[in-house]
């Protein structure tokens, strides 16, 4: 499993959830299929993914490279903050918990 498909899959949920997040802020029903389009990729990245690897290791990568991500866009696109220096040092141990899932290798 390569570590393009969990990048690719996180970034498609992180635009899914983009245009899902236009879609109720505004309505639109382009926003709407295109937030699904971007969790059908996500579902697409996903399989392939687990052809190579376990539930527990792409779900882990998965789970903390789309929360690191979709934080940074959130905060960079967006203008969105957290509310307390903790939640900012819960970034950094997901940044943290990537590295050391990573250095085991991949788990089949």
């Amino acid at each position: 499993m390569s570590v393009a498909n969990i990048l690719l899959m996180s970034l498609a949920e992180v635009f899914g959830d983009f245009k899902y997040k236009d879609f109720a802020r505004v309505g639109g029903t382009g926003n709407l299929v295109a937030g699904s389009a971007g969790y059908i990729a996500v579902i697409y990245f996903l399989i392939k993914s687990l052809k190579q690897g376990n539930i527990l290791y792409v779900n882990g990568m998965w789970d903390g490279a789309s929360a690191l991500i979709e934080s940074v866009a959130a905060y960079l696109i967006l203008g969105e903050k957290l509310n307390t220096p903790n939640q900012y040092i819960g970034l950094l141990f997901i940044i943290m918990g990537l590295f050391i899932v990573k250095s085991g290798g991949i788990s089949r």
